[in-house]
């Protein structure tokens, strides 16, 4: 097969929509391999910045320092931006002074300070050196408010005016000004104290006559965030109210900055992908990883769990002569354990969404534990009646079905009591639902489920 066959592969039907596949990726690491600096541009040119970050974060490091390096001044500022951050610091250290340069110009202020939160001082203080002065003042002015902040979020480049401009005004202003943002969707209105009192949508602006004032087509969907409000409740909000953008205020109300939607729903993507690493228990781990961050990250909680896993040993230790004298409780016991942690992992996962979205509040706790445990009482009683009529046949022991059925109802009503109640009162505490439920949550349901069924079987059968 030909470069150029390789190249084709490396794009979609649509001559818009740019795929990266394996035969593409393997073409550019044979590009950097041979050194081929004008292949190598050629193969990357169709490629979107997202997907130039994706190529970065599959191979290994050494492939990624070369292929930096022989990519050169071509580096887009934009791929910065979209690396995963555990990779961030391995390219940047690739690239050379005037390259890095070039690329950190090229993004707005809020991508410089996301760049530069992950990072360590020493190439803080780089990137900052190569920023143009204004620009470099904005950055270390955002770096100063609270981290997961609206100041951190936000950017400073922002189109506003006066209250009482019309809209040929605003136009004109527009037109004679090339240093405008990229990408913007509003004209904030401000008044004599640069404070914020609504904004016009471009559309509007553009479909009004030029005599009309401003703050007369000005939006109702208008609201403003302080400075050191949590970046995720801006996030919730731009979902709950569907914004475009929003203004952010100083303490004394003054427009500083503006949060756009891509930035939000950037938030709540990353708080998605960690509540379902956290309900795992490997927190923020990544595939670009080393072996030595992994082990950190997950021992802590595979250590929870050994405990737990001894506390539930524990239990079944009580009961040692009852399974010495039946054993047919050790055949089924699996069965209560597994049924009653993947009921409890269910209600778990629904609780735990359901606290990130603030669906689930102390208003509704109550009516979403009872409707938990109900649920789980009538899924019990059918598997209680399939699993009783089973151990029936199996051993042909009427009353261990009976003891099954019983143990199985009691252990999916605490699976719905404890997947509702343990996020809620772990949110409550100050603790993370998601990073810290899933071990608790099962530890109870294989107690009480070992327990009942143990308990229930050594009084009525033996």
């Amino acid at each position: 097969m030909s470069d150029e066959d390789v190249n084709t592969e490396a794009v979609d039907d649509d001559e818009d929509a740019y795929v990266l596949t394996r035969r593409a990726v393997t073409a550019i690491l044979d590009a950097v391999a041979a050194g081929n600096a004008t292949r190598l541009t050629e193969l990357m040119e169709p490629l979107h910045p997202a997907d130039i970050a994706d190529l970065l974060e599959q191979v290994d490091s050494a492939d990624r320092r070369a292929l930096v390096t022989l990519y050169g001044k071509e580096f887009d500022g934009e791929i910065l931006s979209e690396l995963d951050e555990a990779i961030r610091e391995d390219v940047i250290s690739a690239l050379s002074p005037q390259v890095l340069s070039d690329a950190v110009r090229e993004m707005e202020s809020d991508d410089v300070v996301d760049l530069l939160e992950d990072l360590e001082k020493p190439q803080q203080d780089a990137i900052l050196q190569v920023l143009e002065a204004a620009d470099r003042l904005a950055v270390e002015r955002a770096l100063a408010f609270p981290e997961y902040s609206a100041g951190r979020l936000m950017q400073r480049e922002v189109v506003m005016a006066p209250e009482h401009w019309t809209v040929g005004e605003a136009i004109d202003f527009m037109r004679d000004h090339d240093d405008l943002p990229d990408q913007f969707y509003h004209v904030v209105l401000v008044d004599p104290r640069l404070r914020p009192i609504g904004y016009v949508t471009l559309g509007k602006l553009m479909s009004s006559h030029r005599a009309v004032r401003l703050a007369a087509i000005t939006e109702a969907s208008f609201r403003t965030f302080e400075v050191d409000e949590a970046e995720a409740d801006v996030a919730y909000a731009f979902n709950q109210y569907h914004l475009i953008s929003a203004p952010v205020v100083d303490e004394d109300g003054r427009l500083v900055g503006i949060i756009t939607i891509d930035d939000a729903m950037a938030v709540l993507d990353e708080e998605h992908e960690e509540d379902i690493l956290r309900l795992a228990g490997v927190g923020d781990e990544s595939l670009s990883d080393s072996t030595f961050e992994i082990v950190r990250r997950r021992f802590p909680w595979l250590l929870v769990n050994l405990c737990t896993a001894n506390l539930v040993a524990v239990v079944i230790s009580q009961f040692e002569e009852s399974l010495s004298a039946l054993v047919a409780l050790a055949v089924l016991m699996p069965i209560i354990a597994s049924m009653g942690g993947n009921a409890a992992t269910q209600t778990m996962t629904v609780a735990v969404r359901a606290l990130a979205t603030r669906d689930l509040t102390a208003s509704n706790a109550f009516r979403v534990i009872r409707r938990e445990i109900f649920a789980g009482m009538l899924n019990g009683l059918a598997f209680a009646l399939i699993m009783g009529v089973v151990g029936t046949l199996w051993f042909n022991m009427p009353m261990l079905g009976v003891v099954l059925g019983v143990a199985m109802v009691i252990n999916l009503m605490v699976a719905g009591l404890a997947g509702a109640l343990v996020p809620l009162t772990l949110e409550k505490i100050g603790v993370d639902p998601a990073l810290a439920s899933g071990t608790f949550v099962t530890t109870t349901t294989d107690v009480v489920g070992f327990f009942a069924f143990l308990g229930l079987a050594t009084v009525v059968l033996l």
